[in-house]
């Protein structure tokens, strides 16, 4: 019987590296077909957008966002079954708490990462409803919500942006990829009285927390999107109008360039105005030629 022993463990030991083996083959064959039914979700996504995003009717781009959505969102939910990857989203967060204190940043990623699911879950569960929407240069720009909040002790006005359609790369040095998105924001606000005079003028450049590839927080978020909002200070009470034009420029791997303008003119909600007596914390005097502060005077000497 001893002699057989040693034949016996190779032919078992041939016999479990054919099992690993093949449990290896079938793993990487199922994540090769999982990521090849995913690709075939975004690009029928990519299929689809393109008409959300030039559709210059605010009117019926509102009523077809949230069945646009919806499609979108039932094959995602449709894959994450079939390949039993579970429903709540969370895999970046998990992937956090593997790496414990040895990333110094986490605190932060965290709060990006609850920063992109906030919008995502907007988008997943039907209740992503703009308040304004424009487009512009193939890429359409939402005002998602303006509310009040406080920063730091002090009322604000949150305006809550997302870009769609900004220009963007996929880099790799070898090890790592890297996707680079071009989008670069220019924004100034243009305050005026009942009457249409100048009371003052604000600008910004890149919104805060600004993220470029949510994709990176949440993989089945929406492709091509970036996020981002402004903290406004609350402005002088006499203010009843207000423009807004964000500046939005993207360049293309090739070397093109689009630069989109979206001017937004509203009335000002008593909410986003100091109270009287209130003075405009921060304010800057700079002298301007009076038809340009008081448009009524302009031609008159």
């Amino acid at each position: 019987m001893k002699r057989y022993f040693g034949l016996i463990v190779l032919i078992a030991g041939i016999f479990a590296g054919a099992v690993i083996s093949y449990r290896s083959a079938s793993a990487k064959a199922l994540e090769a077909q999982r990521e090849a039914d995913f690709t075939h979700i975004q690009k029928d996504y990519l299929e689809r957008v393109g008409w959300m995003r030039t559709n210059p009717d605010e009117a019926s781009y509102r009523q077809a966002v949230a069945p646009f959505f919806k499609t979108y969102f039932e094959q995602v939910t449709s894959h994450r079954g079939k390949y039993k990857l579970g429903k709540e989203f969370d895999a970046y967060l998990e992937e956090l708490d593997k790496r414990g204190d040895k990333d110094e940043r986490a605190g932060d990623k965290k709060a990006y990462y609850e920063y992109t699911r906030k919008v995502f879950d907007q988008m997943r569960e039907g209740r992503y409803k703009p308040q304004w929407s424009a487009t512009d240069k193939g890429m359409r720009l939402d005002v998602l919500s303006s509310d009040v909040v406080m920063v730091l002790g002090k009322p604000q006005v949150r305006l809550q942006l997302v870009l769609w359609g900004a220009q963007r790369e996929e880099r790799s040095d070898g090890k790592l990829k890297k996707m680079v998105t071009s989008a670069s924001f220019k924004t100034q606000w243009k305050l005026t009285d009942e009457k249409g005079k100048l009371v003052g003028e604000m600008t910004g450049e890149d919104p805060a927390m600004k993220v470029d590839f949510p994709e990176r927080y949440i993989a089945e978020f929406p492709p091509q999107m970036v996020l981002g909002h402004y903290d406004m200070d609350l402005v002088p009470s006499e203010v009843k109008k207000m423009e807004i034009t964000f500046n939005v420029s993207s360049r293309a791997s090739s070397g093109g360039e689009a630069t989109a303008a979206y001017a937004w003119k509203l009335d000002v909600p008593g909410e986003w105005r100091l109270g009287a007596g209130q003075t405009w914390e921060g304010a800057e005097v700079t002298e301007r030629p009076e038809d340009e502060i008081d448009p009524s005077k302009a031609g008159k000497k």
